[in-house]
């Protein structure tokens, strides 16, 4: 079982920054991949960000971003696996919306289907003003 609580969001103005976190409470040992998506009114859920943990099977620490958020954008996660973060840099107005941190996902390739996460936090509230 995965927990998760986002924090961080708010509002600021355009070409401002945000540091997204998600705090991940799990029972399990291994880290499971996870993502950021976000929503905006009458919008559907979006892919923006996701990390998949390195293994000796699977490879380095994998991550991807959405096409309009690369280069602005950095997901990380911390060493002990607890919290996932999302750094947003010279946002817009576009990117305003509910940010939503998902964990449990087993196909990378298509890492942006709402449906593939298993689990789901509540949604923080980011803001960007023209």
């Amino acid at each position: 079982q995965v927990r998760l609580e986002e924090s961080g969001g708010g509002s600021v103005q355009a070409g401002g920054s945000l540091r997204l976190s998600c705090s991940v409470s799990r029972t399990r040992f291994m880290e499971p991949p996870m993502a950021w998506f976000r929503q905006s009114p009458g919008k559907g859920r979006e892919g923006v960000a996701a990390i998949y943990p390195g293994n000796g099977f699977a490879g380095p620490t994998f991550t991807d971003y959405a096409d309009s958020v690369k280069g602005r954008f950095i997901i990380s996660r911390d060493n002990s696996g607890n919290t996932l973060s999302l750094e947003m840099n010279d946002l817009k107005p576009e990117d305003s919306g509910m940010y939503y941190c998902a964990a449990d996902s087993a196909n990378r390739k298509d890492w942006t289907a709402v449906g593939g996460w298993t689990f789901w936090g509540q949604g923080t509230q980011v803001t960007v003003s023209a």
